[in-house]
């Protein structure tokens, strides 16, 4: 897909939408299962893969080191029989991908150069994690002119790596840098998110050796090479909560095929704390509004704690729902900058610098506004916004279905990064949404 930056919605809001609606592929396990591939000279073909933003920032990458890709609908082939470029000079569009190519051009070549992380601007999110990490595994790495400079001349090395957090980028870094790495490598304190295993299981039909112990501990032993191997993109779990938010938030009902109940069971019982419900289906779960909705306390924390991702729509629920509700992110510093707008609307959100959970938070002694106070029900009212990132996108995109009257959404293609063809999939569902150009 080509994302349009001069395109924006019309959104007329205030009535209950109602369907069926499919879940695509993860966006965070597709993006990183395409870099995965550039392990193996072999072909491998992906299914369920996403047609959005990041995933053609991922596909440009892999074409720019020599990999040969194919498309057809949610198919992915591709193939890198040779690297043939260990520097990336540029990319059209920024996000965090580049730097995970890292590991997989230093086991194939032994050198690489990629561009300095872009991404959402949720806050600061460092990277020291992974260079800290691969210097310890045998690379030597510098940042020149805006770019990692990478080399492992004896190769990389197993070792034991323990994580200051439980990095969901730093997981996956390591893990594929360590598949073909020499010796064993100990991974503690890991991210163990659905998407995480969904990376190891391709791996291990690349003929990887990876064991996942208790206590976030992952063991890697290295094997000499890896071939190809076909694999199932698992369902996108983000899109999941959004979809469920909006049935619960307009009084609706909507049944979202795909969704799993096992990589939701965290959202899904504070959804029937606050006046939600669902049922749990064979191929999807069918969410609605079972009485008058009530406020809640919410952590964001790593899996299988309350996402980070989830609390935007899920904050829009909350602006429908009575007394106070709060939000404690623990995940990103600053990630409530689209409550402004949720305000402009008509909504209640104060925004505050307290450690307002029970939950350890990184951010205690920060200056970070972190947590958020949500007074409702309030209506909201159409407004015009724009979208600052991918995840406030999708807060905006539901809070204008709840609205009374028209809502303007600029900067969707930032909506486009995570979400396929979100407007043609909303209108089954009776929304009244068009894409403008």
């Amino acid at each position: 897909m080509t994302l349009n930056t001069n395109e924006y919605f019309n959104v007329k809001g205030g009535k209950p939408l109602e369907g069926k609606i499919k879940l695509a592929g993860a966006k965070n396990a597709a993006t990183k299962m395409l870099v995965a591939s550039l392990l193996t000279k072999d072909e491998c073909v992906l299914d369920n893969f996403p047609n959005i933003g990041d995933t053609e920032i991922a596909v440009e990458l892999c074409r720019i080191l020599g990999s040969e890709i194919k498309i057809s609908g949610s198919t992915v082939t591709i193939q890198t029989k040779e690297i043939k470029n260990t520097k990336v000079e540029a990319l059209s569009r920024r996000n965090r991908i580049p730097i995970l190519a890292l590991g997989p051009l230093l086991t194939r070549v032994g050198e690489a150069e990629v561009p300095v992380v872009g991404g959402d601007k949720i806050g600061a999110r460092p990277v020291d994690l992974h260079i800290d990490s691969l210097k310890m595994m045998g690379a030597e790495i510098e940042v020149v002119n805006d770019t990692y400079r990478a080399r492992a001349p004896q190769g990389l090395k197993g070792t034991e790596i323990s994580l200051k957090y439980p990095s969901v980028g730093a997981t996956e870094q390591i893990i594929m840098s360590a598949v073909m790495a020499k010796g064993r490598t100990i991974l503690r304190n890991s991210a163990i998110e659905p998407e995480i295993i969904d990376l190891i299981k391709l791996l291990q039909k690349m003929g990887a050796i990876i064991e996942l112990g208790t206590n976030r501990v992952i063991s890697i032993f290295g094997v000499p090479e890896l071939h190809g191997a076909k694999h199932k993109i698992l369902s996108d779990r983000n899109e999941a909560v959004s979809f469920a938010s909006l049935a619960v938030a307009t009084s609706g009902r909507i049944f979202v095929e795909g969704a799993s109940q096992d990589h939701l069971i965290t959202f899904l019982n504070n959804l029937r704390r606050i006046g939600g419900e669902y049922e749990v289906e064979e191929n999807g779960i069918w969410f609605w509004r079972a009485k008058k909705l009530e406020g809640i306390k919410v952590e964001t924390d790593t899996h299988p704690g309350f996402m980070t991702d989830w609390q935007q729509p899920f904050v829009v629920l909350l602006t429908q729902s009575d007394g106070a509700s709060v939000v404690h992110e623990t995940v990103y510093e600053d990630r409530f900058g689209y409550t402004k707008d949720l305000n402009l609307m008509g909504a209640n959100i104060r925004v505050v610098k307290e450690c307002l959970g029970d939950l350890p938070c990184r951010f205690k002694d920060s200056l970070s506004a972190h947590s958020a106070i949500i007074y409702g029900p309030t209506k909201l009212k159409g407004q015009e916004l724009t979208v600052p990132d991918l995840r406030a996108g999708i807060a905006h995109l539901i809070a204008a279905l709840v609205a009374e009257g028209e809502s303007t959404i600029r900067g969707i293609h930032e909506i486009d990064r995570g979400y396929e063809n979100i407007d043609e999939r909303l209108r089954s569902l009776g929304a009244e949404i068009k894409r403008i150009s």
